[in-house]
């Protein structure tokens, strides 16, 4: 995939979007952490905040690309995936609001996005890495491209996804696009059916797996009666 196949754009694209709907909880993490710091070492706070969480992202997707190219890793990768997918959308049920604690001191506040990132940043990365497929130029600079988001993004991504709800759904659905994918392109999978005939199914498998977690999803909704709840964001 080089830089002036229609492939490679699109993948970047997708890599933003992703960011965009993934990045949100980071971003409040960020804020949260950093609200007690004086207003001088807020902003520095912030960016040291998100270069030290994008730098413990672009390690941990080179592991989990490397990992995707053994046996049934992609499988286990892209249901991981539809579960992030769907939880992405499922509303939250009542008592699972989480808090940050704030620091007055700047590496104590660092620290906090750092570990708190390293526990949420499995979604951002899975998805990346099966997105971007092994090239390292979309991995490092998808991720590079969460910088801004994460730092000005916050209000703004999260505002829009409450004022047009469907954008986190189309999110889901491009999430679980991208985990029918990963499935079918698993080694064992392709040893299986055959490399044609994985091919010719492509778009189905990965047509299927928007639905699955489109299905999934809006079922848990119904159940929890999350007509007027917000979906994960």
């Amino acid at each position: 995939m080089n830089y002036l196949e229609p492939l490679f754009w699109l993948a970047l694209l997708k890599i933003i979007w992703i960011n965009v709907l993934l990045s949100g909880d980071n971003a409040v993490v960020i804020a949260m952490a950093c609200r007690s710091l004086p207003d001088r070492m807020r902003r520095t706070g912030m960016v040291l905040g998100a270069g030290v969480a994008v730098g413990m992202r672009i390690v941990f997707t080179a592991i989990i690309a490397v990992l995707l190219g053994l046996p049934w890793l992609r499988v286990i990768g892209s249901l991981a995936l539809m579960y992030i997918a769907v939880d992405l959308v499922v509303p939250e049920a009542e008592g699972e609001e989480g808090g940050v604690a704030a620091h007055d001191s700047l590496w104590r506040a660092v620290g906090t996005i750092a570990v708190a990132d390293l526990v949420m940043s499995l979604d951002n990365v899975v998805a990346i890495a099966a997105v971007a497929d092994g090239n390292w130029t979309l991995i490092v600079f998808g991720l590079v491209i969460s910088i801004p988001m994460i730092i000005a993004g916050a209000a703004l991504i999260m505002g829009l996804l409450s004022r047009f709800p469907f954008l986190v759904w189309a999110g889901a659905a491009l999430l679980g696009w991208v985990a029918g994918e990963m499935f079918v392109s698993d080694i064992k999978v392709l040893e299986y059916f055959g490399e044609a005939v994985v091919h010719h199914f492509e778009y189905v498998a990965a047509a299927s797996g928007a639905a699955l977690v489109l299905a999934i999803g809006w079922t848990i909704t119904r159940l929890r009666g999350g007509h007027s709840a917000e979906p994960h964001a």
